[in-house]
């Protein structure tokens, strides 16, 4: 008998997926994983349809849909950190082409399970199930071993899957068109997750297993393998306590045989800011060991904590940098040059309130040691030379090396992408609109062409990790754009850049404070008053066009 048998009575295809993805377990771990992802996407898609409490992302792909913060409420940590695992080793079964190992099989049925759990906790109208089941890995079938799918032969399987699926984006487009039976199942929904909420969940979700297998897991996506003994657990000496030596939970190396980074785990339940000051110590102690001091993370599996404590305070991240990524934050320490005493280049900017934008942007960034700033200035006053002269005072001094600049338009990505070949074409700019396999050290792109390429991965290692981009852009800069993509800002660990043509008296209050800003207060402004003033642009002049309509009316047939 299946073990996902409690969800079969009210969602017959989640309980097909699973039971397929529970069967190939130990005969297939790649198609496991495959029919895991397929099992949480049918049931994340069925409580977006009949869960009126969740509110439809940026796209209806399954990244999107657990990351979507209605979501993210709804189900708790544990569970979201659980669909992250289940998704990723399913993207990973489909796009790359190393083995599965069964361990990863194993690990995606068994995360299902408790997501399972929950959904149908949740949502079940006619009965929920008993508090006290329990995942087994023993009663997992074992078939002979049938010849095992190709990553190649589930992609296929996947895009004839999709076609069969029904759109949420195109069937919630309009609420008030839903139909009486959609409205009268989101009314028995709504009933049944009351009910559930007012009962206590008990049920036992392995959180401190799926901590681990987390942690292990984010960190293999950035290229970190853990297959040596002195990866994990790593005994230092010099420690605070009677014996006078720690354990560190990983310890990520540098080739030259010393330690760049270490992570310190701590339990689920706890913040994982309880780590802070144990990694401090152990950073201490490998220091004194190996002449170098690593950069600290530390995390409880759905947290997760960056603290280069040379040069920031601890600072939240989504996941671990890769070698090179940690190399480069090591080398700056001492490359990295004074940002005041450059020259900014007068071949890309020349006008006095550019300089100064950059000027006080590049304060900020160096003598307060702020890692967001926002710049107001008109239309037509060259917001894009001047990010392009800022980009190149970075560079130069070696604060940033790659750069991402988003854009909510193509035609403003085109216009960019000219821009920076024109004013700095050293840097390769990469239309990642029309390029999507274009490398450089400047990237444009549409919101939604990053959302895509964020999940991107090869060989289970993701494209764009956490680190890839030292500078994020955002041009127009205002709330609906942090409301409706916020995860790629709160994804990358890079410092941030937001422009807006918004006049600074009328820029949105949440804007500054997702700038870390006082309200009224940019990092630096310069208006169309200003710009008229000083002859670089003219008043702007309104022009009446009648249209049609207003002039004759409207006439039906």
């Amino acid at each position: 008998m299946s073990q996902f048998a409690f969800l079969q009575r009210e969602w017959g295809a989640v309980f097909e997926a699973a039971s397929k993805a529970e069967a190939a377990v130990h005969a297939d771990p790649r198609t496991a994983c495959f029919y895991a992802r397929r099992a949480l996407e049918l049931a994340v898609s069925w409580a977006f349809k009949h869960d009126a409490a969740l509110r439809l992302p940026y796209q209806d792909n399954l990244s999107a849909l657990i990351h979507e913060p209605s979501f993210k409420q709804a189900a708790g940590e544990a569970v979201f950190a659980k669909a992250r695992v289940v998704n990723t080793l399913g993207n990973r079964a489909v796009h790359s082409l190393r083995a599965v190992p069964q361990a990863d099989a194993l690990a995606a049925i068994r995360e299902l399970y408790h997501v399972a759990y929950w959904f149908a906790r949740t949502y079940g109208r006619a009965e929920r199930p008993a508090p006290d089941l329990a995942f087994d890995p023993a009663a997992l079938p074992r078939p002979a071993r049938a010849a095992a799918q190709s990553a190649a032969q589930l992609q296929a399987l996947e895009a004839r899957l999709r076609e069969k699926d029904e759109s949420l984006a195109t069937l919630l487009a309009d609420k008030t068109a839903l139909d009486e039976e959609l409205e009268r199942l989101r009314a028995e929904v709504a009933a049944a997750k009351k009910a559930a909420a007012a009962q206590p969940d008990t049920h036992d979700y392995s959180e401190a297993e799926t901590r681990d297998y987390f942690i292990d897991l984010l960190l293999k996506e950035a290229g970190w393998p853990l297959d040596e003994g002195r990866d994990r657990e790593l005994e230092v000496g010099g420690m605070p306590n009677a014996q006078g030596k720690g354990f560190v939970d990983y310890v990520l190396w540098g080739d030259d045989g010393r330690p760049l980074g270490l992570v310190e785990a701590k339990r689920t339940r706890r913040d994982p800011r309880a780590g802070q000051q144990q990694a401090k110590l152990y950073a201490d102690c490998l220091e004194r060991q190996f002449g170098r001091r690593p950069v600290i993370f530390y995390s409880n599996g759905y947290e997760h904590w960056l603290w280069d404590d040379l040069r920031y305070p601890p600072r939240r991240v989504q996941g671990f940098y890769t070698k090179q990524e940690l190399e480069l934050l090591v080398q700056r320490r001492s490359t990295r040059r004074s940002l005041a005493e450059a020259r900014i280049d007068p071949a890309i900017v020349e006008r006095h309130y550019q300089t100064r934008a950059i000027r006080r942007i590049a304060e900020a960034f160096e003598r307060d040691r702020d890692r967001k700033a926002l710049l107001v200035m008109a239309t037509g006053a060259g917001k894009t030379r001047t990010v392009i002269a800022l980009c190149d005072l970075l560079m130069r001094c070696n604060w940033v090396k790659r750069v991402l600049f988003l854009a909510d338009r193509v035609a403003l990505v085109n216009q960019a992408v000219g821009a920076f070949k024109r004013h700095l074409a050293d840097a390769s700019p990469v239309n990642l609109v029309t390029d999507k396999e274009g490398e450089g050290r400047v990237y444009v792109s549409t919101y939604p062409t990053m959302m895509g390429l964020i999940d991107e991965t090869r060989d289970g290692q993701r494209r764009f990790g956490v680190g890839h981009f030292d500078l994020v852009i955002i041009d127009e800069a205002h709330r609906s754009v942090f409301h409706k993509y916020r995860a790629i800002f709160e994804y990358f660990d890079a410092l941030l850049v937001g422009l807006t043509a918004t006049p600074k008296d009328e820029v949105d209050r949440n804007t500054y404070s997702l700038f870390d800003l006082e309200n009224g207060v940019p990092t630096d402004a310069y208006s169309l008053e200003e710009a008229v003033r000083d002859g670089f642009l003219v008043p702007p002049r309104a022009v009446s066009v009648p249209l049609k309509f207003q002039r004759e009316g409207i006439t039906y047939d």
